[in-house]
């Protein structure tokens, strides 16, 4: 027979959930978390994502727009509201705050990367970016003329994107943002500059470096990229102005959600061949999904592809069937919502007694290497790739592991070197 922990049971809506060894309750293998602007007693909520049960709500003010974010499945993460600091949760600590992260301005946009390695941050018209196991700030990007309004990782955390209200999407590489030279400022990998009105939201697919990016706009546009070229592929025209966009998890569709309160589902299948096509339904398997009464600021997909979850600032979190179109479940806020995802629910999340893995460090407000960080005389950071090595020791020592450095990156050169006329000696050696 087997052990309780490893039982798969199964819900009247056939939806997997998973017992929990040691807890009260199933966890879903899936939930909804969702936020909104009016709550006076919760911050963000936990749904169910099958039965529309309440599971968990986070105390603690009002989180602001694109900013929920969890940490390596250990902490939650939004910024408050209209305010300069983002609140940390432990994630299975649902009423006590672990840490205040403090910023120079008012947080417009939070994500962390997938492997749990960076979190990065739009204040104003600046991405601050961090290395979460030290909390160290290790970059401040300026390229944006205006603020920040979304910002959204690769699935490999190689590189992110960053929309803004200047019309702008950038394309950074995390291996060229995060230096020791504090007096060069990284450029972007790719500019794309065809909106003509402010960015509102985007989304990445997958593949890495190699994914499509979709980036939505006020000048009632859908643009979709190539990241590795920063080529345009097509540019979707609708009747209103779209405020948020999803793949589909296969990326046969994009939905986009309208100023109307309208979801539109454009297909990526199109036969066309034309770069600039205009939205119409029931062509080439676009339809509209009709339900929310105001704009829709929120969007997000299940992991197989059948349910779609909206936020909206009619006060509510609707999901419906992708195939049917139909919405499933109404889900009332007390106010305009900021937040709603579909997320695999992280394993500790309703385990009371469990702990993170790692502990969260305190996050620095100055630069890496700049006066007031708090970096101890003699400390060399070294980055190998996009992981960090500290060396300490006095000024001498310090000297003589840089030059030891230098000399093992000599070597590395000359040995690349050789083994490059080495192999072209042979594949140019006549048969």
């Amino acid at each position: 027979m087997p052990r309780p922990q490893d039982v798969t049971l199964y819900a009247a809506s056939s939806a997997p959930v998973v017992c929990c060894e040691g807890a009260n309750m199933a966890a879903p293998m899936e939930i909804i978390m969702s936020s909104d602007s009016g709550s006076q007693l919760w911050n963000c909520t936990v749904f169910d994502l099958h039965s529309g049960s309440s599971l968990l709500s986070y105390r603690g003010g009002n989180s602001s727009a694109r900013t929920l974010a969890v940490l390596r499945g250990d902490f939650l993460l939004s910024a408050q509201l209209g305010k300069n600091f983002i609140n940390v949760w432990e994630i299975q600590r649902k009423d006590q705050l672990q840490q205040k992260i403090v910023c120079p301005g008012v947080v417009t946009c939070v994500t962390a990367s997938p492997n749990g390695l960076f979190l990065a941050a739009g204040v104003a018209e600046a991405i601050y970016l961090w290395e979460v196991n030290t909390g160290k700030l290790l970059s401040v990007l300026n390229r944006h003329y205006q603020d920040v309004s979304c910002l959204k990782f690769t699935d490999d955390s190689s590189h992110f994107i960053s929309g803004g209200k200047d019309n702008l999407a950038l394309v950074w590489s995390l291996c060229s943002v995060i230096q020791l030279d504090l007096t060069h400022a990284p450029d972007p990998r790719h500019i794309l500059g065809r909106h003509s009105l402010p960015i509102t939201d985007l989304c990445c697919g997958m593949m890495g470096a190699q994914a499509r990016v979709a980036t939505a706009s006020l000048d009632q546009t859908i643009k979709v990229w190539e990241l590795s070229s920063g080529e345009l592929l097509l540019s979707i025209l609708f009747d209103v102005e779209i405020m948020s966009v999803t793949f589909d998890p296969c990326e046969y569709f994009l939905f986009c959600g309208g100023s109307d309160g309208n979801i539109f589902q454009a297909s990526l299948r199109s036969k066309s061949l034309n770069r600039d096509r205009s939205f119409q339904s029931d062509i080439d398997g676009n339809q509209v999904f009709k339900g929310h009464r105001n704009l829709v600021s929120c969007l997000s997909v299940s992991m197989d592809g059948t349910l779609l979850l909206s936020g909206s600032h009619d006060e509510t979190v609707r999901l419906w069937d992708t195939n049917s179109k139909q919405s499933i479940r109404c889900l009332a806020h007390k106010g305009p919502v900021t937040n709603a995802v579909i997320m695999p629910a992280p394993a500790n999340m309703f385990l009371p007694d469990s702990r993170p893995s790692v502990p969260l460090p305190r996050f620095s407000r100055h630069l890496h290497g700049s006066e007031g960080d708090g970096v101890e005389s003699g400390e060399v950071c070294v980055r190998l790739g996009l992981y960090t090595q500290s060396v300490f020791g006095d000024g001498e020592n310090t000297k003589v592991r840089v030059a030891e450095l230098e000399e093992e990156v000599q070597t590395l050169k000359k040995i690349n070197k050789d083994l490059y006329d080495f192999s072209s000696q042979l594949l140019t050696k006549p048969t």
